[in-house]
């Protein structure tokens, strides 16, 4: 196994199963700090981690603390970390900031993929991904994500894109970037609250153990990047396209006009989303994150065993 980058502070459980082979799942924290509210985003957040216990692999929060990139935080530090409003969102640009600055930072989907790669973890849970924001003809927002997708080798465990995207787009540049794009068990991919998005997955695999053997052959291949897997909500807990859609495009409107833009947008959005639903799009956001982290850990589990 490839040894942690020495300037990762690796959590004891963490190392050991790195150290021995043993399935790891990554997870990231923009979805703590900045994705729900205090105290719901902790206990989520622990709940998250049992889940991947339960499913036989290690889980591995990965957050920046003091300056310092942590592989795996303990009960306080989730805590700090949901509860302290300093916590700064960070995307790989910000990382060298915030650890020069010993400042406090919640990683993304990018940075957390780069750090779990630093560790030698292949397999990272997340809620949505991040893509091509909806008007960025206009603005040119276009995620770190996919960038970081073409470049690390990690497989990211979503729930599609966030639905506040513009999907179609987000799915082109996937391509482009030769980035693998495969949806668990339907035809259409899904749009993190929906389980479709009204466009049809490049790739269908149905169970974890192809997942691991498509994993395997592309880096034994050499081909550099990660995966993006797919993985729709559950039918009893998703939002119709239609009603959610609806939500979005007010949601959207109103930060237009507040003018609102860059890393500040997807917190606002998803936070305002949650009020025009009555609390239904957090119901939901919880829920796929644990279906997600069930995913996750079998995969991890396949691939380990690999």
């Amino acid at each position: 196994m490839t040894e942690p980058h020495p300037m990762l502070a690796v959590a004891e459980e963490v190392r050991e199963a790195l150290s021995s082979g043993r399935p790891v799942v990554a997870l990231e924290s923009t979805i703590i700090s900045h994705g729900m509210p205090y105290p719901k985003n902790v206990q989520t957040a622990r709940e998250v981690e049992q889940i991947v216990r339960d499913g036989g692999a290690v889980p591995a929060t990965v957050a920046v603390l003091h300056g310092v990139p942590r592989i795996g935080l303990d009960d306080a530090q989730l805590d700090l970390l949901g509860s302290d409003d300093q916590v700064r969102k960070v995307s790989i640009r910000d990382l060298p900031y915030v650890i020069a600055r010993a400042e406090h930072g919640a990683t993304t989907v990018a940075a957390t993929m780069r750090l779990a790669a630093l560790a030698g973890i292949r397999v990272f849970v997340t809620g949505g991904l991040g893509g091509v924001h909806r008007g960025a003809e206009r603005s040119m927002d276009i995620s770190a994500d996919l960038t970081e997708l073409s470049l690390t080798d990690v497989a990211v465990v979503s729930a599609g894109v966030k639905s506040l995207l513009d999907i179609g787009r987000t799915l082109e540049v996937l391509e482009t970037l030769g980035v693998p794009v495969i949806t668990i068990g339907s035809d259409d991919f899904p749009s993190f609250y929906s389980r479709s998005s009204g466009h049809p997955t490049p790739l269908r695999m149905e169970r974890a153990s192809e997942v691991a053997r498509a994993m395997h052959a592309k880096w034994d291949l050499g081909l550099a990047g990660g995966m993006v897997i797919a993985n729709p909500i559950p039918v009893a807990d998703e939002i119709p396209e239609a009603e959610i859609g609806a939500l979005i495009a007010t949601a959207v409107a109103e930060a237009d006009e507040k003018g609102i833009l860059g890393a500040a947008i997807t917190p606002y959005l998803l936070g305002r989303i949650v009020e025009l639903s009555g609390g239904e799009s957090l119901r939901a956001n919880i829920a796929l994150v644990k279906n997600n982290a069930r995913l996750g850990a079998r995969i991890a589990v396949e691939y380990a065993g690999r």
